[in-house]
């Protein structure tokens, strides 16, 4: 029987040793993962049928931040955005329920009582102003306040002022105003002068008659707060002198409020 031969295993002397680590290679307490956060390895179990397999809890991102300014911006925006709709609702429901019309103003007569020249150079005036006022709506009345202001004006002088007396005006209602003007012109001279010359080369005399009326707005049973009505109308007359008809050839109003 052959001799059995044993071959032992000789280390490789050219090889260098293998070097024990000094440190894990994973924190303790985790495992190894192939994600990017160390698992731990504390975390509860779940069990199933065939085994116990850790619960693997992965750190959450951070979270981004709104800034408060934005917030408080976006909210702000929000609330106007939604008012304004809701007075447009609003508006809009008014506008179709009362249809609203804008009043109309006329000039009728014009009469002077008094424009005689006094001892100082100046010049006292008194005139009536004949005034039709219009108010087309059928659910919208017009209470006039106190406080108004009317005056008639010739290049840029103003000649006389007075007020509208109080009162209200209902639907579809037209209303003739007598109003007595009066005032007194400083340097009378020059004024009768700058007339008489402006009559004999056009043969007419042109007025302004400025009003400024506050009023309140009655919308059904609804009074709206005050608001002021502003009236220009330009006429031509053919003359002032007191105590002689005066014909007005020419008048146009225009209108406008203001709250």
């Amino acid at each position: 029987m052959a001799d059995q031969q044993r071959i032992h295993p000789v280390p490789d002397i050219e090889s260098p040793p293998h070097a024990s680590p000094t440190a894990p290679l994973v924190p303790v307490g985790s495992t190894k993962s192939d994600h990017a956060y160390p698992v731990d390895v504390h975390q509860p179990n779940i069990s199933h049928g065939h085994g116990t397999v850790p619960v693997i809890n992965r750190p959450k991102p951070p979270k981004r931040r709104r800034s408060c300014w934005c917030r408080c911006l976006c909210w702000t925006l929000s609330i106007l955005l939604l008012l304004i709709v809701i007075i447009g609702i609003i508006v809009g429901i008014l506008f179709l329920v009362f249809r609203p019309k804008l009043p109309d103003y006329s000039i009728d007569g014009l009469e002077v009582t008094q424009f005689i020249p006094s001892s100082n150079s100046s010049l006292s005036a008194s005139l009536n102003v004949n005034i039709t006022a219009r108010n087309p709506n059928r659910r919208i009345g017009i209470y006039y306040q106190g406080g108004s202001r009317i005056t008639v004006w010739y290049s840029g002088t103003q000649l006389v002022r007075g007020a509208i007396p109080k009162f209200y005006q209902g639907h579809r209602n037209t209303t003739v105003l007598v109003l007595p003007m009066s005032g007194e012109i400083q340097n009378g001279t020059d004024l009768l002068a700058s007339l008489q010359q402006q009559q004999q080369q056009t043969g007419n005399i042109p007025l302004l008659l400025r009003a400024r009326q506050p009023v309140r707005i009655k919308l059904g049973s609804l009074k709206l707060p005050e608001m002021k009505f502003r009236v220009r109308c330009r006429l031509v007359v053919d003359a002032l002198s007191a105590n002689n008809p005066i014909r007005i050839s020419r008048s146009s109003c225009s209108f406008r409020f203001r709250l």
